[in-house]
This record gives structure tokens, C-alpha cells and sequence, in this order.
């Protein structure tokens, strides 16, 4: 402890002649030199202690009306953070171990001081306010730390998940406000109730875990894809606690599921023109020949013009087809134009109400606040209109619902088309845009092609949650100019 070249010690003692006697006692401890100053009633106490000009109090128990232990609480309630002592007449054990709970850093009895155990209770008291001065200063610069990091960082209970600590980066990226997160606890956050047990059964077993990835829900029912690096700890009292790093990794996983989806599309965008070129050579030879034969043969023959017949309307399908791939995979032209976004919903409902009413499908819009978007309404309306056709078909008749939502939110407007279908299995979730592919009986695989498509030319995303046995939701993201 560095020593103090005047320690300044408040005594507060309704009793003038104590007063002097705890003076002359500090007077006499050699070595220290002290500016002592007198508070003789209660109201003069808390004028001078929320001051804090002092390094040690003395609070004498009995105050008139009120007790020291009154002071005390009025001393930590106005945030003294002087060490303070109480002093008593006589010894009571309940008083002592009440000082204590309230903050007093000792209890000392009158009749028993003297200078070289004031000499002592000063020395432990002072080097105790030290050591909690720099924990507070320590405890300060760490709490401004997590406060400004930007991943999230939680400190919870393990049974319960109920929470000790949170900083703002939390509450930000899950988009409640502190009182509303107080109310609510980890398990609550996590989007399955068993990821959350798993995540509490490791790091149980292992006493730390990294980046273990898990979805969060927003307080808008929002998934964020986050991976975690927690760690148990234990306090002074042996009481544990999990301590989690939250990494927000959303953005960066969907930025790679679109590099990959554009380079896929940019591939198989390559595959179709090299297949055109190659098939559409030997298709042309096919064409000019069929022409010759049926210019050689004689009419009457009806089993050759029947045979060059198949052969002529095939080759035309061929032809067909490689012009169709040829348009699914080159950028739309787009015609945009400003329109709102629910009218843009309604009208493309329109269009499939008669597929929603035959299948006896509940259907419920949650439109948020609406927004004028510059789209190329024709086309829009078209991916629109695949994914709820999708959904539709992917519903049970009569058990079926459509939920279609849209709200805005950080320059974003979001479009979700949610049902509660068959859902998609996670092999067939990684080729949902490809052309070509498709898991119903009678596709051709090019609906949703087409849809990423025209989301694209549209520079907007489309993120697709599914599980299998309990629906699938499409949600297609506009940026706001």
C-alpha cells in the first residue's frame, strides 16, 4: 500500500467527549498523520460523507433517532466508497454481522480500543480499500471493453440460462431492449430448445467450447446464424457461470451462399452454351436432312412420312428446349418502374387465390409498413408467384397455411412467403435454383431457376428455412435506395 502523507478521517459521534478520546487514540499511533474531522448528528453525517473527501469514516452506533447503520446505507446509497467502521458501546453480534452485509469493512467496540488496534483496523482498512479500488478500476476498464466489442457477450447461469451479465452488442444484434431481455433467458433465444441443451451438456462436460454454431432468434422472430465461444468459470464463493462470445456470422454465411449460388449459375450458364453450340450443329444437319427426305420420298409412302414426322417434331423439341435453358440462364431485361410492395403481394395473390381455394388453404397476410420499390412489376410478380405455387403444392389439403409477411428494417425491406408443407430435405436444399432439378413427378425444374433469376436482375437475395415435415419459408430482401 502506498502510504498517505495526511490520512483525512471523519468521526461521526453524537458524544463530544468520545469524539475526543477516538482522537487522541489516532494521535498517538505513531508514524501516520492524520486531518480528523467531526460529524456530531446524523444530517451533518450525510452532508459530509457524500462529500467523499475522506479516506477512513468512523460511525458511531447510536445517532439519536437514527443508527449508524442508517448512516451506512445512506453512505453506499449516495456511493461513498471511503472504507467505513462502525463503532458501538457495547459488543452485539446481529449489529456486527449486519455492518458487515451493508459494506462496513469492520466493527469495533469502544471500550475495548486503543491506539495500536485502531493503528491496525486502519492499516488492514485502508489496504482493503485500495485493493477494492483497483478490482472497481479493473472491473471499469473491462465492462468499457465488452460494452464497445462488437460481438455479443453474455454471462449466464447454467441450470436455468437466466442472465448475470449482457452487453449492448447483445441486445443489438437480438433487437430487445434491457428490460425485456432481463425477463427472458438463453434457452429462449436459441431457435431449437435441444441445441441449446446440447450447447449447455458440453460445455458442462468440457469446461469450454468453440465455435459452436447455433441459430438465434431475433425478438422478430429473425434467425442469426452465430457461432459461440464460451467457457465455465467460477467465482470466489464457487458459484459457476457460463461466459459466451457471440459472433454474428449472418452476413458472412449468406454472402457465401450467394458467391456460390452466382458462380453456379454462372457455370451452368457456361455448360448451356456449350451444350446449345454443340447440340444445335448436328440438330441443324437433322433438320436439312429430314427436309431432303421428305422432298425424295413419294407421298403415298406413309410409314416414312410417319417415321420423318416423329423425327421432325422431336428435333423441334430438342431445339425447344435448348432455347428455353438458353433464356433461364442469361440476366432478365427488367423494365422497372416504382410500385408498392403490397400491391405488388396482392396482385401476384390474385393470381394464385383459385390453386390457395381449391386446396382449402389457409392463407394470412402480415404486412408490416409499406414501401414503393423501383421493380420490374411483370417479372417480380412471376417469382413471386413460383415460390407461393411451390408452397401451395408442398401443403396438405385443408391442413395447408400461407403466411405472407413483409416489414423494413435497416434500409431493408423484407418479403417472406412461409407455409407449413412437406419442407425440403437438406440434400435437395443445396440444388433448389439449379435448372433442371426438381423433386416433384411431373417439373422441369426450371421454376425456381427462373425466380433466382429474376431476384437477381433485381440485385435483391433470397434466403430459404426449411425442415422437413414442417414447412419452408422464402425470404426474398430488397436493399431501399
Amino acid at each position: 500500500m502506498k502510504e498517505l502523507d495526511t490520512i483525512r478521517v471523519l468521526i461521526v459521534d453524537d458524544d463530544e467527549d468520545d469524539f475526543f478520546l477516538t482522537s487522541d487514540y489516532l494521535n498517538d499511533i505513531r508514524g501516520k498523520n492524520f486531518a480528523i474531522d467531526w460529524a456530531k448528528n446524523f444530517d451533518d453525517a450525510v452532508e459530509k460523507v457524500t462529500s467523499c473527501e475522506y479516506d477512513i469514516c468512523f460511525f458511531d452506533f447510536l445517532l439519536g433517532a437514527k443508527t449508524g447503520l442508517d448512516l451506512l446505507k445512506k453512505a453506499i446509497q449516495e456511493g461513498c466508497q471511503s472504507p467505513i467502521i462502525l463503532l458501538t458501546g457495547k459488543g452485539d453480534h446481529k449489529i456486527d454481522m449486519e455492518a458487515m452485509r451493508l459494506g462496513a469493512v469492520d466493527y469495533l467496540i469502544k471500550s475495548e480500543l486503543d491506539s495500536e488496534k485502531l493503528e491496525r483496523c486502519i492499516r488492514y482498512s485502508l489496504e482493503r480499500a485500495d485493493t477494492l479500488k483497483t478490482l472497481r478500476e479493473s472491473e471499469q476498464q473491462y465492462r468499457t471493453i465488452f460494452n464497445h466489442v462488437r460481438q455479443g457477450i453474455i454471462v449466464t447461469q447454467p441450470k436455468d440460462g437466466s442472465f448475470i451479465y449482457y452487453n449492448p452488442a447483445t441486445l443489438e444484434m437480438l433487437g430487445y431492449d434491457a428490460e425485456e431481455f432481463n425477463q427472458i433467458s438463453t434457452a429462449k433465444i436459441f431457435e431449437k430448445p435441444d441445441v441449446w441443451h446440447l450447447f449447455n451438456e458440453k460445455l458442462e462436460e468440457n469446461g469450454n467450447i468453440d465455435k459452436f454454431e447455433a441459430i438465434f432468434l431475433t425478438k422478430k422472430g429473425e434467425r442469426k446464424i452465430c457461432l459461440i465461444d464460451a467457457q465455465k468459470q467460477k467465482n470466489s464463493e464457487g458459484k459457476e457461470s457460463f461466459l459466451s462470445i457471440i459472433h454474428d456470422v449472418t452476413a458472412q454465411r449468406k454472402a457465401e451462399r450467394e458467391a456460390m449460388m452466382l458462380e453456379k449459375m454462372a457455370a451452368t450458364g457456361r455448360l448451356v452454351r456449350t451444350l446449345a453450340h454443340e447440340v444445335r450443329n448436328p440438330l441443324t444437319n437433322i433438320h436439312l436432312s429430314v427436309e431432303q427426305l421428305e422432298s425424295d420420298l413419294k407421298t403415298e409412302d406413309e410409314d416414312a412420312q410417319l417415321f420423318l414426322g416423329i423425327i421432325r417434331r422431336n428435333s423441334q423439341r430438342i431445339s425447344d428446349l435448348i432455347t428455353e435453358l438458353l433464356n433461364n440462364s442469361k440476366p432478365s431485361e427488367l423494365a422497372f418502374s416504382k410500385i408498392s410492395i403490397h400491391q405488388v403481394l396482392d396482385a401476384t395473390l390474385e393470381q394464385a387465390i383459385d390453386r390457395i381455394n381449391l386446396k382449402n388453404i389457409t392463407l394470412e397476410k402480415q404486412y408490416g409498413d409499406d414501401v414503393s420499390l423501383n421493380l420490374d412489376v411483370n417479372k417480380i410478380k412471376i417469382a413471386f408467384l413460383n415460390i407461393i405455387i411451390n408452397a401451395v403444392e408442398a401443403m396438405e389439403e385443408g391442413q395447408g397455411k400461407l403466411i405472407i409477411r413483409n416489414h423494413i428494417a435497416n434500409n431493408y425491406c423484407y418479403v417472406s412467403i412461409k407455409d407449413n408443407g412437406t419442407g425440403i430435405s437438406p440434400e435437395n436444399m443445396s440444388r433448389l435454383f439449379e435448372p433442371y432439378f426438381t423433386a416433384k413427378n411431373n417439373g422441369i425444374g426450371l421454376g425456381l431457376a427462373a425466380t433466382l433469376n429474376i431476384i437477381q436482375s433485381h440485385k435483391a437475395t433470397v434466403d430459404v428455412n426449411s425442415e422437413l415435415g414442417k414447412g419452408t419459408e422464402f425470404i426474398v430482401t430488397f436493399a431501399l435506395s
